[in-house]
């Protein structure tokens, strides 16, 4: 019978008795009679010597940008003056009739929203088919897309106040279409179960749980359910939520806390107004200064002015980025107690373009992917194509904000879209472009593409309508 053997285990020298064995050596070289000082270590910028405290550095590199931006100030004024005057941005407006339109615009959506609001109750009532009134929905949100940008291409309002009012056009159309979406779930979930009412759990407030409130304080939740939903309080909610995605029943807070809006409000008043003056005072100079290079497509000179308004354009970017996801939209969660805050995770920390793509935007973030790019997948799309097109409608609106108030179609904002797609896949593949390295690539996509971007549409613009940039210069007010 063969005998089995055990392997002889052996216990690991404990870590006390080490320390103690270092400090016995060090009492011994403190005896020595040459008074020894040197031992075996590595120098604190070596990777061996686990030394990761860099915190005195990171501080003198914030000082050395405070000073050199502080630098750029001064230069600016003494070179231009103060040019922020936040009155001329009154005056842009009211000096043009033709930027009425862009309200009148806003106030026309409702005849869209009143629309979508009516199929879904013709669904209730049985008086319109699934097919056709998905075909009525395509048309409505395509007309809502449509008529706004005929009206600014033909009328050619500021672009300035175009932009804005597109934007609000675009985010009413993810509205919708969501909003048509998750009802049509409802009616699907009721005809496959055979049950007279879908329902979903209601988050109350304290006073809306006025006498429903249990023995432990807890808020008792009731069940909503379709199409009860169905009404103008709760669309328009909806409308004015910050969020793309629809729901039955949103997160509601228990109140409204007023020193928090007091706060957010503040911050977005003062920022706008800082955004407008850093424009004025920084963007727009910088901007013109650059014509004559671009007129004379002189290259040299034209990376500097390049490198010279990436500065400015990203400051300007990422107070607009706390502005907008911070500021506004917690202001608006807060006047309705939208209970859900989270529009934005930390992008800034993002190792590859993809993760930036899908942290920094959160509600566009989950209208692609609970629209778009999810469905796809369940039609059997690869996650390559169904990235594509989730790219691809981001490049679509991107370049419908900006060549329909400039009347021009130059597709640069698309191009640049669709370039994150190999930007983002070529990242994602090769393990050396991420971490610290993906993150670099992140920064630097977003510190030069804009800039790149908007002298691209400086260029075309001006030629197109002017012929030639010398001599041309941008203002505001004036």
């Amino acid at each position: 019978m063969a005998s089995t053997t055990t392997p002889r285990l052996r216990r690991s020298k404990s870590v006390y008795k080490i320390e103690a064995r270092k400090g016995l050596e060090r009492k011994e070289r403190v005896w020595r009679p040459d008074k020894p000082i040197h031992r075996h270590a590595d120098s604190f910028f070596s990777t061996s010597s686990g030394f990761t405290n860099y915190r005195g550095l990171l501080n003198l590199c914030l000082i050395l940008l405070v000073l050199s931006n502080m630098r750029l100030v001064l230069e600016n004024i003494i070179k231009y003056g103060i040019l922020a005057n936040p009155f001329d941005w009154i005056h842009l407006f009211l000096e043009q009739p033709y930027s009425w339109p862009n309200i009148l615009i806003i106030l026309c959506m409702n005849i869209f929203i009143l629309f979508a609001f009516s199929f879904e109750r013709l669904f209730t009532k049985g008086l319109l088919s699934e097919r056709l009134g998905g075909v009525l929905q395509a048309i409505n949100v395509a007309i809502l897309l449509l008529y706004p940008a005929i009206v600014i291409y033909v009328l050619h309002p500021n672009p300035i106040f175009s932009v804005a009012c597109l934007g609000v056009v675009t985010i009413v159309f993810l509205k919708l279409v969501s909003y048509a979406c998750v009802n049509k779930w409802c009616r699907d979930e009721i005809k496959e179960d055979g049950k007279k009412n879908f329902r979903r759990r209601k988050s109350h407030s304290v006073c809306e749980a006025n006498g429903k409130i249990d023995i432990h304080g807890d808020i008792k939740s009731t069940l909503v359910s379709y199409p009860d939903n169905l009404n103008l309080n709760d669309l328009y909610y909806f409308l004015f939520a910050p969020t793309l995605i629809y729901e039955l029943n949103f997160p509601r807070s228990a109140r409204i806390r007023k020193r928090f809006l007091v706060k957010r409000f503040i911050e977005m008043m003062f920022l706008s107004q800082l955004m407008l003056a850093l424009t004025q005072q920084w963007m727009i100079p910088t901007v013109n200064n650059a014509m004559k290079p671009l007129a004379e497509l002189d290259i040299y000179r034209v990376v500097e002015r390049l490198l010279k308004l990436a500065i400015p354009n990203h400051f300007i970017w990422l107070i607009f980025f706390y502005w907008f996801f911070h500021s506004t939209l917690n202001v608006v969660a807060e006047v309705l107690r939208f209970g859900d805050r989270e529009f934005y995770r930390d992008w800034w920390n993002a190792e590859t373009v993809s993760r930036f793509w899908q942290d920094w935007n959160i509600p566009v973030h989950r209208w692609a992917s609970r629209h778009l790019y999810k469905p796809l997948m369940r039609c059997g799309c690869s996650k390559l194509t169904g990235s594509i097109m989730v790219f691809f409608l981001s490049a679509f609106f991107h370049e419908y904000l900006l060549s329909v108030p400039l009347r021009m179609f130059k597709v640069w904002a698309f191009s640049a879209m669709i370039g994150q797609v190999p930007l983002a896949y070529v990242t994602a593949k090769y393990k050396c472009l991420q971490g610290t390295m993906g993150n670099v690539i992140m920064w630097l996509s977003l510190i030069m593409g804009q800039p790149v971007a908007i002298l691209a549409y400086v260029h075309d613009y001006y030629i197109i309508n002017f012929g030639t940039l010398h001599n041309q210069t941008i203002s505001v007010g004036h």
